[in-house]
């Protein structure tokens, strides 16, 4: 399966302030670049914490180390959009700085960003549903399952041979990048999610005589 990573969608060109730089600077730099945060990187470029708004507007501390909210919430460039959307509901942040390995800042993702996968052609989606779902991972026959994707809901009819076959193909096609929902409409030959119940032993007294 392949998803969208972070790295695809991050802005590279990051404004950052550092532990020193002062209250009014930070204001000047969210007005200026009409954003609603900041990183504060040390002086290797690691993220040692994020100024945002609502900090400038809680506390007038003189400078970005009295100001920011420390640990930074941060995501690696390699994670999923998934992850990363995920990362920011559960945290309920509106930006992550991204790093690399090293915890460097090499980008940041705002949830406007990560919004865009959302807003993924309905084409790509089946195009990639049909790639990575029926054929790379169930390698399926392009013609036993129809995908048809509408405003994001893909819809998938066909029959297949088994019940957990089906059952996997929802789930995967959940997975893809852009689906908001999925629409089963498959049928299977043989249910194989339930084992057959064994036949019963017949013991002596059972025997009729």
């Amino acid at each position: 399966m392949k998803h969208m990573m972070v790295g695809g969608l991050m802005t590279d060109d990051v404004v950052s302030a550092v532990p020193v730089t002062s209250f009014r600077e930070v204001a000047k730099m969210l007005a200026e670049h009409d954003i609603s945060g900041v990183p504060v990187v040390d002086e290797d470029d690691r993220v040692v914490g994020v100024v945002s708004e609502s900090d400038l507007l809680a506390r007038h501390e003189l400078t970005a180390r009295d100001l920011m909210t420390t640990p930074a919430v941060t995501v690696h460039a390699e994670e999923t959009v998934a992850d990363a959307a995920r990362l920011m509901v559960r945290r309920g942040v509106e930006r992550l700085p991204v790093v690399d390995e090293e915890e460097r800042l090499v980008g940041i993702v705002t949830r406007r960003d990560l919004l865009c996968v959302y807003l993924r052609p309905d084409a790509e989606i089946r195009h990639r549903i049909r790639e990575d779902v029926l054929s790379e991972a169930m390698d399926l026959p392009g013609d036993e399952v129809d995908v048809h994707v509408l405003d994001g809901v893909a819809t998938l009819a066909g029959r297949v041979r088994r019940r957990s076959q089906a059952l996997m193909l929802l789930a995967l096609a959940e997975r893809v990048d852009g689906v908001v929902a999925v629409v089963d409409r498959l049928s299977f030959h043989e249910d194989d999610t339930h084992p057959a119940s064994p036949t019963p032993t017949r013991t002596p007294h059972d025997i009729p005589w």
